[in-house]
């Protein structure tokens, strides 16, 4: 009886591998991809969850910044990578994005890309370099709708909020700047700093320390409503640009296919983490927003970003082939 009873535990086992995987996970480090370089507002995202997400999972989180193609380095590895929960994507709104910025992609977020959770939101911020004659909305629009004033503005990429943003800030107001694309928010602002471009709309966490310093003159946020760190900085719309809100998000991603015991083990304890008033105090101090919902909930908010994001692209203009 007892080995009949052994035997019927060793068949339920060989036939349900991703429990015995979910039950074990995780046995070895865990790596999150960045598709940007350190510095930025997505790698910020996961670096300051990565040391408390390793005591709670009792294994090392190592964070990997691999950025380069919009993005797409890291999450088409992210997408063709083995199944199992050791490889992660810190993602932000470029996944959404490219989807429709790019005419030919080799994954399907919607498709390859199982989600995990919405770690938190963020606005971007208006700002221009100090020597830029224009200290808010209306006198930069006028500068830009001067054709002599050879404006130029720096992303952290093609496809990225802050392209996407300046472009439809573009479109909405008739100025004009050129584009100068960077891999990231560190080196845009080097050379906004620097002085080799003049303005740029950039993620609020990679933004305010120079805010803060007076290296760089902000002239507006992007959200809906003024943030509780620039209290006196008005949004876009409250300095004349009716209708223009824009906005960066990160999210952690596995690949398809992942054990649903596995996603909702990492979904409980980066919900935990956010819950921390030593977390939520560290992104709030950046302008972030912690969110943390369910895997349901995030695989609805990308579809709605999928779709949203496609809308701005085509009244952007902007195109990546």
């Amino acid at each position: 009886m007892r080995s009949l009873w052994l035997r019927r535990i060793a068949a339920l086992v060989l036939c349900c591998p991703c429990l015995v995987m979910a039950q074990s996970f995780p046995n070895k480090p865990i790596k999150v991809l960045v598709p940007f370089p350190a510095g930025g507002t997505v790698d910020f995202f996961a670096r300051t969850l990565a040391p408390k997400l390793s005591e709670a999972l009792g294994q090392a989180v190592l964070v990997e910044n691999r950025p380069g193609a919009g993005g797409n380095i890291a999450t088409e590895a992210v997408a063709k990578a083995t199944p199992d929960g050791y490889t992660l994507l810190m993602g932000s709104e470029i996944v959404a994005i490219n989807t429709s910025l790019y005419s030919k992609l080799n994954y399907d977020p919607l498709k390859d890309l199982a989600p995990i959770v919405l770690v938190g939101t963020v606005p971007n911020i208006l700002i221009v370099n100090p020597s830029v004659p224009a200290n808010n909305v209306k006198e930069l629009i006028a500068l830009g709708k001067n054709k002599s004033a050879n404006l130029s503005y720096a992303s952290t990429g093609q496809g990225t909020s802050t392209h996407l943003s300046t472009e439809l800030f573009k479109n909405m107001t008739g100025m004009e700047a050129v584009h100068v694309p960077y891999k990231g928010g560190p080196p845009a602002i080097a050379d906004l700093l620097g002085g080799q471009v003049n303005m740029m709309f950039i993620n609020m966490p990679t933004g305010i320390a120079h805010v803060r310093s007076g290296k760089v003159k902000i002239l507006a946020v992007s959200s809906k409503k003024r943030v509780a760190q620039l209290p006196d900085v008005p949004t876009v719309e409250e300095a004349g640009v009716k209708g223009f809100v824009t906005y960066a998000w990160s999210g952690l991603f596995a690949p398809a296919g992942t054990p649903r015991e596995v996603v909702t083990r990492l979904n409980n304890e980066v919900v935990k983490l956010l819950k921390l008033p030593a977390i939520r105090e560290q992104l709030a101090g950046q302008g972030a927003e912690a969110v943390g919902d369910t895997p349901e909930e995030f695989g609805l908010f990308m579809r709605n970003e999928v779709a949203q994001w496609a809308h701005m692209v085509r009244t952007s203009g902007a195109k990546v082939d």
